[in-house]
């Protein structure tokens, strides 16, 4: 690819559990190329690491800037995982790093559910449902941020991939016991994954991934729910939460926009035909629309029109942060 020298560039960032995305492009001709990172960046006593952030990161500029050719990055959007919690570290420290590093003026730091809604709908008014192992709504009017559910595996995400997947190994260990509303349908589906259930609590608990693999049950509870009552009972459950989340958060007056992302939605069926009747109990005004693209794609939206200035989206500084130096 040729050299680019108009107008000025934009890096955005996905930086999550699953590592780090990264596309580097201009206002003008749109995203150039992209990488990705396998690693995910750690976390510590000050939440993210900004150092090891900048040390996954350099590389894939590196790589980046090789392929689409000289662009000169003026403004950079991170979307981050954890970032409204875990964050002060990389508020701190990301902008100053960035100038540093590659003459960055302007820096954006978002919510990873910030970048899914932006990804999903735009800068327009609505909600979006984020959902993959843990759950999340979000929603603005335009002019303010808010959130729903997020607290993760322990203390919330209700109806995600792992409330589900939880729910199923319960219903799976009601069985096993010879209680009421157990499952044996889930009970020989949590053997065949985990082996003997009577083993499952000294399997599960010591691990530091256990939202994935309670998670990674949920299609297991999805594919019983044709035939199994209490399996498409939790599929019930888990989207009355759903609902819940986006009416806590979906804007009053007009009609806004609602759309679902994330991997949760992948179950199908036994999940999305409950959704929609409790979505229409709950939001009946609510016009559903298909996500446009995923947090990556909301990352280099943000990016575009901050590069631009005609960012119209509110500030947060939790959710949505904008940090510009002297000579922009």
């Amino acid at each position: 690819m040729t050299g680019v020298s108009e107008g000025s560039g934009f890096l955005a960032v996905d930086s999550g559990g699953s590592g780090m995305r990264a596309v580097v492009g201009t206002a003008e001709r749109g995203p150039l190329a992209r990488r990705e990172s396998r690693e995910p960046v750690r976390t510590g006593e000050r939440g993210i690491d900004p150092e090891h952030f900048m040390a996954r990161l350099v590389p894939l500029v590196s790589a980046l800037t090789a392929e689409a050719g000289a662009v000169p990055l003026t403004t950079v959007v991170v979307g981050a995982t954890g970032l409204a919690s875990l964050g002060d570290g990389l508020r701190a420290e990301l902008p100053g790093a960035l100038a540093r590093e590659w003459g960055v003026r302007r820096v954006a730091l978002a919510a990873d559910a910030v970048t899914a809604y932006v990804g999903a709908l735009g800068p327009r008014p609505g909600a979006v449902i984020a959902g993959g192992t843990g759950l999340i709504a979000i929603g603005t009017d335009l002019t303010g941020w808010r959130r729903a559910d997020g607290w993760g595996h322990l203390l919330g995400d209700c109806g995600g991939g792992a409330w589900i997947g939880r729910a199923g190994l319960e219903a799976a260990l009601r069985a096993h016991d010879g209680r009421e509303d157990g499952s044996a349908r889930l009970l020989a589906c949590a053997e065949e994954v985990f082996g003997p259930v009577a083993g499952l609590p000294a399997a599960l608990y010591p691990r530091p991934d256990r939202p994935a693999v309670l998670a990674s049950f949920a299609p297991r509870v999805a594919a019983c729910a044709d035939e199994d009552p209490v399996a498409a009972g939790i599929l019930r459950a888990a989207a009355r939460h759903l609902a819940d989340a986006a009416a806590a958060v979906y804007p009053s007056g007009g009609e806004p926009c609602i759309a679902l992302t994330g991997g949760l939605f992948k179950l199908g069926d036994a999940l999305l035909g409950p959704l929609d009747e409790e979505l229409e109990r709950r939001l009946p005004q609510a016009r559903r629309v298909p996500a446009e693209g995923d947090p990556l794609h909301g990352s280099v939206r943000i990016a575009a029109e901050l590069s631009t200035g005609s960012l119209t989206l509110p500030s947060d500084e939790a959710m949505l942060s904008v940090t510009t130096r002297s000579g922009d």
